[in-house]
């Protein structure tokens, strides 16, 4: 593969924010003795991704999504890579759970790679929390884990902890071309590659966004969601540094990856609001505004890449109220973060109003944040959730 450098790197204390990398080849051939280097761009040898990959789990949330459109995903991911798939679907009246995992297993048969299956309502997997004091990932009122992709991608961390990777990236069930998804896992592998610290995030920026009108395929640059969000990261960011930046282009990313050294540190934010939030936390935790719980991550540094992929990202359409979620769940974050001074806090406001999503003089709920997943012994949670056989794995 070869990758351009950053052209520029934003630094917020000890976090660095590359600029957009884009993807010159996602092949590049094998190296030659008397081949020149370029010192603009990043030549990755197969050898060096598939490496990583052999370290990387890729957490696959699913909430009741077309089951061919499950089976792309799975195919599109590189072997080596351990799968994990967290479902919420329904299990009564019809068991959509269990087609789920009948079709992992279909899969399975024919290509013998290691997945492992979970259900988010599980009450084996919500009685390790509890054995573990994590309740802050619990409804309140049925003790079971809460709905959410964040609270899906949590238990996605702990199982890839469990059985012994270094990375985990997360792919959304919704992918409709599974080429894409295999770039999205490159590209994961690419960016721990490059990185020169162990506390590293990996962040897909898409090339294009199609949208399909009754005139044909228009391919959009931006989704509406990412557009706004990043806007309001940037201003966050440009308050501080005093500069002006448009550095972040991937607030909503879902596709996207960490080192497990960093996913276990993080505090993550319930439902739709995780990725923008993910960011966030760096900033406050590690961007020097305040003591740190974690000076051995200040002394490191936090690397954040942002690679745009050569394929468009068409994925399932879900209607304009997922999209109003989405957005105020992202921007309530960044209004209750601290990092967010009262001007910014006025813009939020209205433009919620605007897009009518808020009333006016009302505010965003604030969102609950899940503690760092350090605090959680992996054995006893093993041992847990094996008593309780929630989960299924195909070895």
């Amino acid at each position: 593969m070869r990758v351009e450098i950053p052209l520029y790197t934003e630094r917020f204390g000890s976090v660095r924010i590359h600029d957009v990398q884009r993807i010159l080849e996602l092949d590049s051939g094998r190296r030659r003795d008397d081949e020149k280097e370029i010192t603009t761009i990043h030549k990755i040898e197969k050898n060096e991704i598939e490496d990583v990959e052999d370290k990387l789990a890729i957490v696959v949330p699913v909430k009741e999504e077309k089951l061919k459109l499950l089976e792309g995903v799975l195919s599109g991911i590189p072997h080596d890579c351990v799968v994990i798939v967290v479902s919420n679907s329904q299990t009564n009246p019809i068991n959509r759970f269990k087609m789920e995992v009948d079709t992992l297993a279909r899969f399975h048969r024919f290509t013998r790679r290691k997945m492992l299956v979970i259900h988010q309502k599980d009450p084996g997997l919500a009685l390790a929390f509890q054995e573990n004091k994590y309740t802050g990932i619990l409804d309140k009122k049925e003790k079971l884990v809460r709905d959410g992709k964040a609270e899906a991608m949590v238990v996605g961390i702990l199982l890839a902890k469990m059985v012994g990777k270094e990375f985990v990236g997360f792919v959304d069930a919704d992918n409709y071309i599974p080429g894409a998804v295999n770039e999205y896992v490159k590209n994961f592998a690419a960016g721990f590659c490059m990185a020169e610290s162990s506390y590293v995030m990996v962040r897909n920026s898409w090339k294009y966004k199609p949208k399909i009108y009754n005139t044909g395929i228009y391919f959009k640059k931006w989704g509406r969601i990412s557009e706004v969000t990043n806007r309001y990261l940037n201003l966050i960011i440009s308050n501080y540094i005093g500069f002006e930046t448009e550095i972040i282009k991937t607030a909503n990313s879902g596709e996207h990856a960490l080192t497990l050294k960093l996913a276990e540190i993080l505090k993550y934010s319930s439902g739709f609001s995780v990725e923008p939030y993910e960011l966030l936390y760096i900033l406050e935790e590690f961007g020097g505004i305040k003591p740190t719980s974690y000076p051995e991550v200040i002394e490191n540094g936090v690397e954040i890449f942002q690679i745009e992929t050569r394929n468009p990202h068409f994925h399932e359409d879900k209607g304009e109220d997922h999209l109003k979620k989405m957005l105020l769940e992202s921007l309530s974050v960044v209004y209750y973060s601290e990092l967010c001074n009262q001007t910014i806090k006025t813009l939020i406001l209205n433009e919620l109003v605007s897009q009518d999503i808020l009333k006016k003089d009302t505010f965003p709920p604030q969102l609950p944040a899940m503690p760092p997943l350090r605090s959680i012994n992996i054995q006893n949670f093993n041992e847990k959730l094996k008593e309780a056989k929630t989960f299924t794995m195909f070895e």
